[in-house]
């Protein structure tokens, strides 16, 4: 099983909202500015092809997944 680490890049961030319409178990956004707001940085594996779905979409590539072999 494949661990997953969330690391987002708040600077980079344009608040878009898109990471937290797909995934919002993991996602938010910060009520002051809109940027992105990680819920969990370590979520479950199971959710692994959203995750991948919600760095894709990332207009601005603001997230990067950390898959470490578990």
């Amino acid at each position: 099983m494949t661990a997953v680490e969330v690391v987002v890049d708040r600077l980079r961030c344009a608040g878009a909202g898109q990471c937290a319409r797909t995934l919002p178990e993991v996602f938010d956004q910060r009520p002051s500015d809109g940027r992105v707001l990680v819920l969990d940085p370590a979520p479950p594996a199971a959710l692994l092809e959203r995750l991948t779905d919600a760095e894709d979409g990332c207009p601005v590539q603001a997230i990067r997944l950390v898959r470490r072999a578990g």
